[in-house]
């Protein structure tokens, strides 16, 4: 029964983070299809710039809720539900597989032809939830910094994710063993940047352009 929920959770959180707000804005605003334009990423930056501000905002905001989400649905069903029944399974412990499952399904979302996002902009939403929310916040600051400093949006996303794997192992949670949260969190931050690869082959041949909203206001 508890290997049955734990499934549960699992399946939910992927197919919370299937949800692709960058498709679904892009399409409402422009009837087009975010991925066929700019760097064919479904993602915020590519949606501000080839749709504009506001669907770019709309989507980050939703994906930062649904990566909150996914990870609540983990750590509410795992201190509630199961309290004497899973004690093995910690609730930090459901919160972070659940975001492990969710930002899977933010990549490769089955309802859009498993072409997703790079889970950034998920990524703090789900910490918020896995980690002290002032973790995010700090991430967040690192990103704007270099954002507005460099301009370039990749390896702000890739310093940002950098210092929510250290803050996260610094003030892990000390209820729960520390060794499955590092594997975890190491295993979202990876996928972040197995993601980012084509970016950072660009970055290291001085290729990446930086960020513009274009002609889009």
């Amino acid at each position: 029964m508890t290997y049955l929920l734990l499934f549960a959770v699992a399946l939910a959180a992927y197919l919370i983070g299937g949800i692709n707000f960058a498709v679904i804005f892009a399409r409402i605003f422009t009837h087009d299809d975010v991925r066929n334009h700019g760097s064919g990423n479904a993602g915020t930056t590519n949606v501000m710039r080839t749709a504009g501000l506001l669907p770019g905002i709309l989507t980050f905001l939703c994906d930062v809720l649904k990566g909150a989400v996914g990870c609540l649905v983990g750590r509410l069903v795992f201190t509630y539900v199961t309290t004497g029944i899973a004690d093995w399974m910690h609730p930090t412990y459901a919160a972070y597989l659940c975001g492990v499952c969710c930002m899977l399904g933010h990549m490769y979302p089955v309802f859009f032809q498993f072409k997703g996002g790079k889970g950034v902009a998920m990524s703090v939403g789900i910490f918020c939830v896995c980690t002290p929310f002032w973790v995010s916040l700090i991430a967040l600051a690192v990103f704007f910094l270099f954002a507005f400093t460099t301009k370039i949006v990749s390896i702000s996303s890739l310093i940002a994710t950098l210092a929510v794997f250290v803050l996260s192992i610094i003030f892990h949670d000390t209820t729960a063993n520390i060794i499955p949260q590092i594997i975890m969190c190491f295993m979202m931050c990876s996928f972040v940047y197995l993601k980012h690869i084509p970016n950072i082959k660009r970055l290291l041949k001085g290729e990446e352009k930086k960020f513009s909203l274009g002609g889009k206001k």
